[in-house]
Order: C-alpha cells, then structure tokens, then sequence
C-alpha cells in the first residue's frame, strides 16, 4: 500500500535534516509523526520515527555527544545561511571577533596561538544564522593543505589585520601572498578562486593609540586592497553592521513556507540563492513535492498576494510560498 505521504509530512522531514540539535531533531521527528497518514503503507515508516526518537532521547539521557575521533579539524559541514572564515596572523583579534559575534566559547587571550583548531560560532542575523570560523593563525611557513581546502569551499573569507601593529603592511601582504601560493586568490573571476574584491579586510583594534596613522598607511601603501575597515570589539565601531554585510555578500533569500489554511512558518525559513524558482524551493523541501507539484501561490513579490504563480516563478527574499501537489 503507497504511503501518500503529504507536503506537511515533506516539510517536517526537511526540518529534521536541517536540525543542529537532538533536541531539534526530536520536535521535528514529533511532527513528523502527527502529519503523517495513517494507515498500513505508513505503519513501518510510523515505526522507524519512533525509535528515532526514542534513540536521540536515550542519548540526551547518557549525555552522549558522540566518540572522538581523528578526523580532520577542518572539515567542517556548512551551517546555516552560509560559511565564513576569519583568517589572521597571531594575536589580530580573531578570537575576540568571533566571540563578540557569536555563541561561540573562543580562547581570547593577549598572547599569541591561543587557537590551535577551528572554532565555529553561528551569527544571528535577523531569523537566520550564519556560521563564523575562527581559525589558528596564519604563519610564515604557510597554510596547511587541510587549512587552504577549507578555505576553498567557504562562501566569504575575512583577513584581519592589527592596526596597533607596526607591521600590518607586512601582515596584509602576507596573507595576500599565502592565498595565492595556494590558488585560493586569482587575479580575475573567471578562475576558480577568490578575487581581492570577494575578500573582507578588517583592520582590528581601530581604538589602540596608532591605528588611524597605521590605518592610512596601509591604504597608500596598498592600493590594490578593498577598502581596509576599521574594527574594534572593545568600542563596538565596525561590527554591528557585519552580519547585515556578511548576508548580503552570500547572494541568498530567505523564504517561508505556509501549508492550505494555515498561517506561515517563519521559524527557519528556506535559504535558496538568489534567483531561485518555485520548483527549487519545492525541490530543496523533497524530491516528490517537486515532481508532483501542481500548484503554488505567492505572498510578497508577486503582483498580489496569493497569487497562483508558474513553477519558473523566481523567487524574492522573505516570500510567503503554498505549495500544493
């Protein structure tokens, strides 16, 4: 017997996916368990749901966080919106940077190599997350093979640099030098790379006696660079509007699904690239919602709200879609 398994059902099941949390995982397996039909074609689905659930339960309960093992510290799965590292020589407040930015428990201190492996914090940016990487620092001999992939597969790469430093010409220069001994810097955008223009530079520690002079010699002496920011976590100059900046830089919208008759859910909405259709959407919910798409409608960017739109229909940020199938 077919399970006829319904878009409510398909929506919950994607939020399972999405989870970061047990706690998370076990709320959407719990609506996944009261959408779903109920009849014989669903008995061994209902079933596998409920050990599911009671698995992630007995976990929290023996406070399991999982065995460690030796894999690489720098592959890191993408969460959120999108991916962002923060590069830097020693002691340029990477640290400092991604604590005042995010959840993250970094090791700020005032010497230098305080971190020696990743550490992952997610930004709030209005109803999403975006995920921040504090890195160890960057050194002369080089980026690490494992250090320079990571940086491959990100979505935006910060460079800090210390403005209270005598050598912050050196310390933008070098790590010019190190993206591009690694390929992960092109001169132009038709490589597989980074350009300078992609790259963020933060110019750290704006409020330290000497930064504005430092500041001015490292836009003359480095002409080439983007615009070079002043930042400072002690006075707040720099970094209220970053995660505003860091959305915009990832090119994606947010949209919200809503089923027949019910009010939208805006908790986690879908995050798509910008320029994405209706069947995208419906595609990144579930491969059977997309194939048996019949009909959609829109609030927000369409002419009207609830319009029935076509499956081609591109999408804008925070749209309200119904699919129905």
């Amino acid at each position: 017997m077919p399970a006829n398994l319904t878009p409510q059902y398909y929506i919950a099941e994607e939020a399972y996916k999405r989870a970061n949390t047990p706690e998370e995982k076990i709320i959407a397996l719990q609506e996944m368990l009261a959408v779903i039909p109920k009849h014989k074609g669903t008995d061994k689905l209902q079933g596998d749901i409920k050990k599911r659930i009671a698995k992630l339960k007995k976990e929290q309960e023996k406070g399991s966080g999982g065995k460690k093992g030796t894999e690489d510290p720098f592959t890191i799965e993408r969460q959120g919106a999108g991916q962002v590292f923060v590069i830097g020589y020693p002691n340029t407040g990477k640290s400092a940077l991604v604590a005042a930015l995010t959840n993250a428990k970094t090791n700020v201190q005032e010497y230098p190599f305080a971190t020696p492996l990743p550490v992952i914090g997610m930004i709030p940016f209005e109803d999403i997350h975006i995920q921040l990487i504090d890195t160890p620092p960057v050194l002369e001999e080089g980026l690490p093979g494992n250090f320079a992939n990571a940086l491959r597969h990100a979505n935006i790469i910060i460079a800090l640099v210390d403005l209270s430093s005598g050598d912050c010409v050196d310390q933008i220069e070098g790590i010019l030098d190190q993206l591009k001994g690694r390929n992960l810097l092109a001169a132009d955008i038709s490589k597989k790379a980074f350009t300078i223009d992609d790259l963020i530079i933060l110019g750290t520690k704006s409020d330290l006696p000497g930064a504005i002079e430092n500041l001015e010699i490292l836009n003359e002496l480095v002409p080439n660079c983007p615009n070079i920011r002043p930042i400072s976590v002690n006075t707040g100059e720099g970094t209220k509007d970053l995660p505003k900046e860091l959305f915009n830089r990832l090119n994606v919208i947010r949209i919200y699904t809503k089923a027949p008759g019910k009010k939208p859910q805006f908790e986690k909405p879908y995050v798509l690239p910008k320029g994405s259709t209706v069947l995208e959407l419906a595609e990144n919910i579930h491969k059977d919602i997309a194939r048996n798409l019949k009909t959609a409608k829109v609030w927000g960017s369409a002419r009207f709200d609830g319009q029935s739109v076509e499956h081609d229909f591109i999408l804008r940020d925070k749209d309200i879609v119904e699919l129905n199938s």
